[in-house]
């Protein structure tokens, strides 16, 4: 994978986490905060990595893809 290829796919999947782990602290962060910290890491790893690799980055990509063609036509 080429340098450029593996710059923008850092910046897509970091365009899904950062919101995603910050909406999940938000929602959550106060229910889970009197759990240990590997507890609360297990948790949010385990419901935020499906997300992303499911549905964020997915989503990302079909939506660059719609902005895409949109400005080309």
């Amino acid at each position: 994978m080429k340098t450029k290829a593996k710059i923008i796919a850092s910046l897509k999947i970091w365009v899904v986490i950062y919101p995603s782990i910050t909406l999940f602290l938000y929602l959550f962060g106060g229910s889970i905060s009197a759990l240990p910290l590997y507890v609360r890491t297990l948790i949010l790893s385990i419901s935020l990595v499906p997300w992303i690799i499911f549905i964020g980055v997915p989503l990302v990509d079909f939506l660059i893809r719609f902005v895409g063609r949109k400005s080309v036509k």
